[in-house]
């Protein structure tokens, strides 16, 4: 079990810092109402479940397994229907089996949803027309649609996102442990559009080859193989609205850790990783694994201090650095942030986030990603971690099971003109589901080449 600070850390610490991107209410009184509720509200998931997390991800760090986290880029307080969640879930199982057969060793699948509702933005307004509202922070928060009543921060909107959280992790664990994700059974994986992908062949041969293993091993022990029907599934979000994390941050009966029961696995965002700033000093004391994204302008000093400061006690498993940098700066930027930790002598997991540092704006203003640079700056982050004997533990990705058309190249070439397509995203574009397939491939190219 984690190790509390010994000084006056507590759940509401973070209150006496400087605190980014947070919203400002009408009415304080009726935000502390909300709060108060929640906080009277059952946990989303258990801290058994974090604390085997934490030992999966310190296996990670040392090589012995590969994270794929994955998800929205903000999920929706509307989208609760079976096949949002479905369909999120199956393209994540897809993409966990081509890892698992082609890296040959576990994954751990994280979610980036059933919390993943609020986002930092670069201003605090928008302009349209020559009117300025407050910007969309995420539909815990506010709603998109540009109005008046829309923008305004809604503490109520707290409640909705915990009740939506609450029914997505129903449906996920009923689901996983149902029998949905049996390997045995992979057909119930399938989406639409993997039917017309050039890696179907390929997807289907891998399904082949784990479902022939299984019946050998079931011939040559006379007894089924078990174990094989279901898995384990961890969520995570940013953990950016502090106030609500605040209220779903509780101790335990049956050890000394406070943890955030809202999620298995918060983050802090690249925009609030001061260490010196509120959301530093909140998960510091969370007996959680947390992560923390790392982008090209932060400095070797910064990250240290990250680094001392979340994880002090230099608890395997605790900490985990999460880069995006862009395919042009990468290779000058990351080799010093990796030596600095490594100086350290402290434990941490790496993960690549190959999509926020990539993000582009077409000439018509549509928010985009190039395909080649996601998988360029992927490949760059493997070679450096290896030129540097450090380990790339996993991969952080923005993805949807939708066909949308968000992000440009993949198999099909997308163009800037098939942007208008479907471009639904309301905040950051996302991989589509043969991307994100595409990219699993991709992975275990690379891997199998740096082995050779």
């Amino acid at each position: 079990m984690s190790q509390q600070p010994t000084d006056t850390w507590n759940p509401a610490s973070w209150r006496n810092k400087k605190a980014r991107q947070i919203p400002v209410y009408d009415d304080d009184s009726t935000t502390e109402g909300v709060t108060d509720r929640l906080r009277s509200f059952p946990p989303l998931v258990s801290s058994w479940e974090v604390e085997r997390l934490k030992t999966r991800l310190a296996e990670a760090a040392a090589g012995h397994r590969f994270v794929l986290q994955g998800g929205e880029c903000a999920e929706s307080l509307e989208a609760t229907s079976e096949e949002i969640i479905t369909g999120r879930l199956k393209l994540l199982l897809q993409m966990s089996v081509v890892l698992i057969y082609g890296l040959h060793m576990p994954v751990i699948r994280i979610g980036r949803f059933a919390g993943q509702f609020a986002k930092p933005r670069s201003s605090d307004s928008e302009t349209i027309d020559g009117i300025s509202l407050p910007s969309y922070r995420g539909d815990i928060i506010n709603g998109s649609e540009f109005s008046k009543i829309s923008r305004r921060p809604d503490p109520e909107r707290m409640i909705r996102a915990y009740n939506h959280s609450a029914m997505t992790l129903n449906f996920v664990r009923a689901l996983t442990s149902g029998g949905f994700a049996d390997l045995q059974h992979p057909e119930y994986w399938d989406l639409d559009f993997l039917q017309h992908s050039p890696f179907e062949e390929n997807y289907r041969g891998i399904v082949s080859s784990i479902d022939d293993a299984i019946r050998f091993l079931e011939t040559v022990s006379e007894a089924p193989v078990t174990g094989t029907d279901s898995v384990q599934f961890y969520t995570s979000h940013e953990a950016l609205l502090l106030p609500y994390e605040e209220a779903l941050t509780r101790s335990v009966e049956y050890g000394p850790g406070i943890y955030n029961l809202s999620t298995h696995f918060p983050w802090i965002g690249l925009r609030t990783s001061e260490p010196e700033g509120a959301h530093i000093e909140y998960i510091r004391g969370l007996a959680n694994p947390v992560a923390v994204k790392v982008g090209p302008d932060m400095d070797a000093s910064t990250i240290k201090s990250i680094v001392r400061t979340v994880n002090p006690h230099n608890e395997p498993g605790r900490l985990t650095l999460i880069t995006r940098m862009g395919v042009e700066r990468i290779e000058n930027e990351l080799p010093a942030l990796i030596s600095a930790v490594n100086r350290t002598g402290f434990s941490v997991l790496w993960l690549c986030d190959p999509m926020h540092g990539n993000t582009e704006t077409t000439e018509l203003g549509v928010k985009t990603r190039r395909f080649e640079n996601i998988v360029g700056e992927l490949e760059l982050a493997f070679d450096i971690h290896k030129a540097s004997s450090n380990v790339l533990g996993g991969v952080h990705f923005e993805l949807t099971a939708d066909n949308v058309t968000e992000c440009m190249g993949g198999a099909r070439g997308l163009s800037e003109q098939d942007l208008q397509r479907k471009y639904t995203s309301r905040v950051d574009p996302r991989l589509n589901g043969e991307q994100a397939l595409e990219l699993a491939f991709r992975i275990v190219t690379k891997r199998k080449g740096d082995d050779t």
